[in-house]
Order: structure tokens, then C-alpha cells, then sequence
């Protein structure tokens, strides 16, 4: 009998709408506060915003899944709920300060980090738990989390920037994989349509095939690799160490890391 407040119901919290209610969440215990909500599933109260929150209506978790740029003028309307209910954000740079800022010293605030494969209950998502936030509304949160995915939990709200850079913003890189592999399937002389499909084929087996096997990242591509083969030969370019994948990963993260300290602002 858990009460939901969704405020935002984009693609990230229409994700795990979805995973609320295939876990056994009832429609009737969630209110949606989007006013451009569309076609969401029967049952769910949907309202333009927060004064229209029903009186009878206490939510045991209001989660907040509007984009960064417009949360400082979101949480003001929702101040009075402060120490009734437990904040968990979804939105990347701000740190639970900011929310105390908005919010009041009484507010319960979980700061989380999903990212998209929540869609198709593929994500993971890191929290931390700011001050004042008990057992049960972490409890309350993991499980709520994990209808989209595994869930993990920081000490450190420092470590969340480069939690974001890394697995926030990774699907991107994931899915800039499959585009430029299959760019060059086309350079190489294929068919746009099938370089695309190997590409797709490929990223996603080879994903699911590190999900469930025990062996590390390194030790599946040493798995695949020949000596003086055809992957070896591929390698050789993408781990060189001036202008491979590596130095070119941790530059990246890095500078997604920066953009998520400049958002704390």
C-alpha cells in the first residue's frame, strides 16, 4: 500500500511507472504531477501541479524526476511535505544540499543516478542517502529502484559526479559503439542495413553475454582474441595507448564528470 508521488513523468520516471506497477504497485497509489503527461496507464491519478495533490493523498516517497535546469522551481511546492515523506531525486548535479536549500533541514532526501536501459528494467542506479534519511525510506527506495534494474548505494555524494559520468551518461557511449561500428562495416564495403544490424547484434549479445557470465570484462576479450588474428589485429589500434579507447574513455568521463560538478551550481 505504498504511496507514490511522481513528479515528472518523462522518459526516466514513465520507466519506472512501468516497473512499479508490473512489481504489484497499485495505479491507485500513484500520483503523477506532469502537466504534459501522456497515455499513461489506466488507474493512475494525473495532475498539472502540485496544489492539486489530493488532501487524502500522504506519499510514503516523492520522487523527483524533472530536469536539473528547472528543479529550483519545482521544489518550492513541495516544501510542505517535508517530514512527511521521503525525497529521492533523480536529477543529475544537484547535491542533497541543494534540495535542503529548497526543501527545508527537514527534509528526508535520497539523491540517485539511474540511467536509460531502465526502460527495459536493464538499469542501475546509485544513491546516496543524505542526513535525516531513516532505514525504511532507504529500504522503500532500493526497492522501488530495483523495478528498473539493480541498485547501488555511495557513502560519498562526492564519488556521484563520476558515478553520472560513467554509468549515467554510458548508455550514450554504448550505443556511439554500435553507430560508428557500423559506419565502418560501411567504409568496409557492407550494405548500410546490415552494418547496422551487425553492429546492433553484436553490442547487444555482447553485453548480455558479459551481464551473465563470471569472468571479467578483460579476461572475455582475451576470450576472443586470437593471437595474430583478425581481433587482435582490430585491437591493436583500439588499445594503443596514445589515441586508443582507453585514453579516450577516461577523457571523456572526465570531462562529463566536470559538467556534472558545473551543474552543482
Amino acid at each position: 500500500m505504498t504511496k507514490i508521488l511522481l513528479v515528472g513523468c518523462g522518459k526516466m520516471g514513465s520507466a519506472m511507472l512501468v516497473g512499479w506497477l508490473q512489481r504489484g504497485i497499485r495505479a491507485a497509489d500513484v500520483v503523477v504531477v506532469d502537466p504534459h503527461a501522456q497515455a499513461l496507464p489506466a488507474g493512475i491519478t494525473v495532475i498539472g501541479d502540485a496544489d492539486l495533490i489530493p488532501k487524502s493523498f500522504a506519499p510514503d516517497i516523492t520522487i523527483l524526476a524533472v530536469k536539473p535546469q528547472v528543479m529550483a522551481g519545482v521544489l518550492p511546492a513541495y516544501a510542505r511535505l517535508a517530514g512527511q515523506t521521503t525525497f529521492l531525486s533523480i536529477a543529475a548535479g544537484k547535491p542533497v544540499a541543494f534540495f535542503r536549500q529548497h526543501l527545508g533541514e527537514a527534509a528526508a532526501i535520497i539523491r540517485a543516478m539511474p540511467n536509460t536501459p531502465a526502460a527495459v528494467q536493464r538499469g542501475i542506479t546509485v544513491c546516496f542517502a543524505g542526513g535525516g534519511t531513516d532505514a525504511a525510506g532507504q529500504a522503500l527506495a532500493q526497492s522501488l529502484l530495483e523495478a528498473v534494474g539493480e541498485v547501488a548505494w555511495i557513502d560519498d555524494e562526492t564519488q556521484m559526479d563520476a558515478v553520472t559520468a560513467l554509468s549515467g551518461s554510458g548508455p550514450a557511449y554504448v550505443f556511439l559503439l554500435a553507430e560508428v561500428m557500423a559506419a565502418a562495416g560501411v567504409a568496409a564495403g557492407l550494405p548500410a542495413d546490415l552494418a547496422d544490424r551487425l553492429a546492433r547484434a553484436t553490442v547487444a549479445g555482447g553485453g548480455e553475454l558479459l551481464r551473465q557470465s563470471a569472468d571479467s570484462s578483460a579476461q572475455l576479450r582475451i576470450n576472443v582474441t586470437s593471437p595474430g588474428g583478425t581481433t587482435a589485429a582490430a585491437l591493436a589500434v583500439l588499445m594503443a595507448e596514445s589515441g586508443g579507447m582507453a585514453p579516450l574513455m577516461e577523457q571523456a568521463v572526465a570531462a562529463a564528470t566536470r559538467r556534472g560538478k558545473e551543474l552543482a551550481g
